[in-house]
C-alpha cells in the first residue's frame, strides 16, 4: 500500500508520496514513488504512483524509454500540446499494462496488477492542472470543489486535509497540513512508511521550485507530529465533559 497527494493551490501544485513496498510484514521496502520529466521554462510533469509496483514501474519505465526513443516517435511527456492530453496518453499506457499483466496471468478480472497515478503539472501558456488517472485508463481532474487527489491508503489522512484545505494558502501551510495528514496515517497503517518525498511547483515556474526527502529524524516532521499530538489532547481534555444522568 502507499499514501500520495497531489495539492492544486492559488500559488500552483504542492505533492507528497510515501517510499514503503510491502508483501506481507517479513517483505518491506523502499521504493520511490514521485517522477518528474521537465523542459526548462516550458513544461514540467510530476507523477504520483500507488498500487502494483510491477505495473507502476512498468509504466515510469515505458515512459523513460519513449524519452530516449528516435525522434520520429512520439514522446507523450514532452510533446503532447496539453496536459489533458498528456493525462489522456498516459491512461492508455496505464491501461494496457495492466491488461497485459492479468492477461499474461490468466486473470481477465480485477486482480493485484491494479494501479492508480496522480498527473500534475503546467504546460507554458495554460494553467497548472492535476489528474487522477484509474487503472482502467479513465481519469478525473481536479477543480475547485475537487482540488486535491489522493491515492493509496487515503482515509487516516483525508478528514485533516478536509478541515484545513483552503486554495489561498501558502505553500508553507499546505506542506504543514501534508505533514499533519501523513503523520495521521503513518501512525494508523503500517503498510504507508518513511521516507517521504515532497515537491512543490509554483505557478508559471515550469520547474519544480522545492523538493525535499523527509527522513524519520526531520526536525520539522517531528516538530509537527509532537506539536498535533499534543494539539489533539488538548483539544480532547477542552471538550466539555460527558455526565451519567443522576439516579433516583
Amino acid at each position: 500500500m502507499t499514501y500520495c497527494v497531489g495539492m492544486m493551490l492559488d500559488m500552483g501544485l504542492v505533492l507528497m508520496s510515501d517510499t514503503r513496498t510491502n508483501s506481507g510484514v517479513d517483505n518491506i521496502s523502499v521504493f520511490r514513488k514521485m517522477f518528474t520529466w521537465n523542459v526548462p521554462g516550458e513544461r514540467v510533469l510530476t507523477l504520483l504512483t500507488a498500487g502494483n509496483l510491477a505495473s507502476t514501474q512498468a509504466l515510469v519505465s515505458q515512459l523513460e524509454e519513449r524519452m530516449k526513443a528516435p525522434d520520429e516517435r512520439d514522446n507523450i511527456i514532452l510533446k503532447s500540446p496539453s496536459m489533458f492530453q498528456v493525462a489522456t496518453e498516459i491512461g492508455r499506457l496505464l491501461r494496457t499494462i495492466v491488461r497485459e499483466q492479468q492477461d499474461a496471468n490468466g486473470d481477465k478480472q480485477r486482480s493485484r496488477f491494479s494501479a492508480s497515478i496522480i498527473v500534475a503539472g503546467q504546460i507554458a501558456g495554460m494553467e497548472p492542472r492535476l489528474f487522477m488517472i484509474y487503472p482502467e485508463g479513465n481519469f478525473i481532474e481536479a477543480s475547485g470543489d475537487t482540488p486535491f487527489f489522493q491515492i493509496g491508503e487515503t482515509k487516516y489522512g483525508r478528514p485533516i486535509i478536509l478541515r484545513a484545505y483552503d486554495p489561498a494558502m501558502r505553500a508553507e501551510d499546505a506542506i504543514k497540513l501534508l505533514m499533519v495528514s501523513f503523520d495521521s496515517t503513518l501512525r494508523a497503517n503500517l503498510s504507508v512508511g518513511m521516507p517521504l518525498d515532497l515537491q512543490v511547483i509554483e505557478r508559471d515556474a515550469f520547474a519544480v521550485t522545492h523538493e525535499h526527502r523527509v527522513t524519520f529524524d526531520d526536525p520539522y516532521f517531528q516538530a509537527i507530529s509532537t506539536s498535533w499530538s499534543d494539539a489533539l489532547r488538548s483539544a480532547f481534555h477542552s471538550l466539555p465533559d460527558y455526565h451519567f444522568p443522576e439516579a433516583g
